[in-house]
């Protein structure tokens, strides 16, 4: 018998390639969004069951929990995780679920200046608290984070812009992410109860970075450090959020005194295909980050 899945933050980066490839597994998908929508509507379409929720209502989710046997857990960079933490795991407590994935970060960190670091840190903690078994999956930055309007600009001018210093790290791709979260949500085998950090293939700093989007695109694309200040300010300007900017202003330190370096081969190991490297995604991506 298939398993019965919830997927919250449905329509998000992770979310949407986790709903894809879980029933691309065979997995019965019920799809929590807060609205009905276009994004909504496609994931319909590829047989995901919808359902309306918010991670703010302990009442949506259980109902949304209603004869699920997994779940998963997503929270933007954004204030209100803890709320949405507590929620999420009574919800699963009262509708007995067996597990829940939940998709914590690399950086997640009591003592990180940053608050998102610490609320994640938390989270886990109360995940662990509630008596459901869990899967803490920390990934480490997002290679989509060069598709957000603070980077795609100045990447598709020639210029990788962030304040990383000489750190180091193996970025992921959300679609690489999806397909772990599917295949733990099918069989958790010996992961409850876990911290598994997801990385690409290749640890690197922001000049090989900045070496392989060249190859990739077939054009210079050069690496500019900067004051992490500087960065913050100019992300204000561009209208990010005040909690965004104080997790920046957190987690550009961290990074820099080597929080997200290492890396892994988790994806392969869960799915039986490794991640993608950069390149790969950049020539996945080439119109956009060309500017066409």
């Amino acid at each position: 018998m298939s398993k019965n899945v919830l997927i919250a933050g449905a329509t998000g980066d992770t979310g949407r390639a986790a709903v894809r490839e879980s029933l691309a597994l065979g997995l019965n998908v019920r799809a929590m969004v807060r609205k009905q929508d276009a994004r909504s509507d496609a994931l319909k379409a590829q047989g995901a069951e919808i359902v309306i929720g918010d991670l703010n209502d302990i009442n949506s989710i259980r109902s949304a929990m209603q004869g699920m046997d997994a779940g998963y857990f997503v929270w933007p960079v954004a204030d209100g995780l803890i709320t949405a933490t507590v929620n999420f795991a009574q919800a699963a407590n009262e509708a007995g679920l067996k597990y829940i994935v939940n998709l914590s970060q690399r950086s997640a960190d009591r003592e990180s200046t940053s608050n998102s670091c610490r609320d994640t840190y938390i989270s886990e903690q109360v995940f662990n608290w509630s008596g459901v078994p869990v899967i803490h999956l920390r990934p480490t930055y997002f290679l989509e984070w060069l598709l957000y309007p603070w980077s795609l600009p100045y990447l598709q001018a020639g210029v990788l812009r962030i304040p990383a210093g000489k750190g180091r790290h193996s970025p992921i791709a959300a679609d690489d992410q999806g397909r772990a979260i599917a295949s733990l949500l099918k069989d958790p085998r010996d992961y409850l109860g876990q911290i598994v950090p997801l990385s690409g293939p290749v640890e690197m700093d922001h000049e090989q970075m900045a070496r392989e989007l060249s190859e990739a695109l077939g054009r210079p694309i050069v690496y500019q450090d900067l004051p992490i200040a500087e960065y913050i300010d100019s992300l204000g300007q561009m209208g990010v959020p005040q909690y965004v900017l104080q997790h920046f202003t957190g987690a550009m330190a961290d990074y820099q005194h080597g929080h997200m370096s290492g890396a892994d081969n988790n994806v392969e190991l869960i799915t039986g295909k490794r991640s993608m490297t950069v390149g790969e995604f950049a020539r996945l991506h080439a119109d956009r980050l060309n500017g066409k």
